[in-house]
């Protein structure tokens, strides 16, 4: 391999030329309902030529290292055909390392019949409880070794490993039908940190029972406090995706708003995307162009103070790369994405954050959402009544939506209590889902947040 990989690279004929190879290994256990829907382990091993000449990508990926030679020639010719301008990457430093998995609970030593017997066991304790019509469980490992070799003498070999399981109850009363889900994982999860995982299935269990039995929210507008969770979705849903500069740039609205300098929120707000911290799911060292991953404020102390880049956007935006660019498997080009993005801790209790609200809502994790350039729709998981400085009964149909920069403005507290979570969720874009991510945050408070409901 190492002998294709240079040869490709010393008879380059363009302004830059890169060759990545991938090996994965996946091993998978689903449960759907009663039924055993998935049990294996899959290997897959490819790779791709990305080339620049004067402005102008060309991309081709193969499956075995011998097509290496052939997919250089066809990728130099694309992007002779399309350049036309001037190549702009911004210099980096070309790294030589290789990073390798050590971790002593190593999931991948696990036989596939524990991982099928824990899966079981998790799905009956959810099917166990009545009222439960239906439910999910899955167990993943995935491991992943990428080489890395570029014209300017970057020459990486990084792996990569996460593991973790995911649970869904489906609760039922006549046409009532609730769902509630949760999951745990990461990049440094060993197997045995899965077989305890009871009283987060049984959390789930009832959260499922207990909508059941929820009220319908009332629709206005509420001082809202969000847990860990949704902070993390609004982090990176509402406001890390506006912070991808590829869209930036293309997006000449998207550049007026998001100017540098701008001031989006308190002075307690302070918003990261950090992909350096060990063992989360949004953690890796170098991204796919072989750039060390960063810890990058996007908002510090309310004001907009940086973005995500590719070395592509970095070069046309004159700004410095940020280790941002990313793809899902050796068949996809890199695109900028995040890593752990994620709210700063402030200094407000939780007990004090609740405990000033005459009327709002208490709003925990979250089914899902949509952005649109500024504007959100969020539905939460669940949520309860606050009254008079009091957590009230459950509510559910919690959705909230509005404007991204004006709730930014109406944070008033932002609390004391870090969460992060990567579980087995990704993030989608450009057609490359799942991609491994991170988010988090302590609780916080917004003023004035619109919530539908009956």
């Amino acid at each position: 391999m190492e002998h294709h990989i240079k040869k490709a690279l010393s008879s380059c004929g363009v302004d830059y030329l890169e060759v990545r190879i991938e090996e994965r290994s996946t091993t998978s256990v689903v449960y759907q309902g009663r039924e055993l829907e998935q049990a294996g382990t899959s290997t897959s091993r490819g790779g791709n030529v990305r080339a620049l000449h004067r402005g102008g990508w060309g991309f081709a990926s193969f499956n075995t290292i011998d097509q290496l030679p052939e997919k250089a020639a066809e990728a130099e010719r694309a992007a002779r055909l399309v350049g036309r301008g001037r190549s702009r990457l911004a210099k980096v430093k070309p790294s030589r390392a290789t990073i390798r998995v050590k971790l002593a609970d190593d999931p991948r030593r696990a036989p596939l019949k524990e991982k099928e017997a824990l899966a079981r066991r998790y799905n009956q304790q959810i099917l166990g409880r009545p009222g439960i019509q239906s439910s999910r469980v899955r167990y993943e490992d995935v491991f992943k070794r990428q080489t890395y070799a570029n014209t300017e003498g970057a020459e990486i070999v990084e792996e990569r490993l996460y593991c973790g399981m995911g649970f869904s109850a489906i609760a039922k009363d006549g046409a009532n039908v609730q769902t509630a889900h949760d999951s745990f994982g990461g990049g440094a999860i060993g197997f045995k940190k899965l077989a305890k995982l009871e009283p987060l299935v049984e959390q789930v269990t009832g959260d499922a029972l207990d909508l059941l039995k929820a009220e319908k929210v009332e629709a206005g507008r509420y001082t809202v406090v969000v847990d860990p969770k949704m902070s993390g979705v609004f982090a990176h849903e509402a406001f890390g995706h506006l912070s991808e500069s590829d869209h930036i740039h293309e997006n000449a609205k998207l550049r007026r708003m998001m100017r540098l300098g701008r001031r989006f929120g308190p002075d307690h707000l302070s918003i990261v995307d950090d992909a350096t911290i060990a063992g989360e799911r949004g953690s890796y060292h170098y991204d796919e162009e072989g750039v060390p991953a960063g810890r990058n404020y996007l908002i510090k102390n309310g004001v907009l103070v940086g973005r995500l880049h590719s070395r592509e956007t970095a070069g046309l935006m004159g700004e410095r790369p940020t280790g941002s660019a990313r793809a899902i498997s050796h068949q996809y080009k890199p695109i900028v994405r995040m890593g752990c993005t994620y709210i700063e801790p402030g200094k407000c209790s939780f007990r004090r954050m609740v405990g000033e609200i005459d009327r709002g809502i208490y709003v925990v994790s979250a089914l899902g959402g949509m952005t649109e350039l500024e504007m959100f729709t969020f539905s939460a998981m669940k949520a309860y009544r606050i009254d008079r400085g009091k957590i009230g009964p459950m509510v559910r149909d919690v959705i909230l939506s509005g404007n991204v920069f004006q709730t930014l403005r109406n944070i008033d507290a932002v609390g004391d209590d870090l969460e992060l979570y990567g579980g087995l969720g990704g993030c989608g874009k450009d057609g490359q889902m799942p991609l491994p991510v991170s988010d988090g945050g302590p609780h916080i408070r917004i003023r004035n947040v619109i919530i539908g409901g009956r």
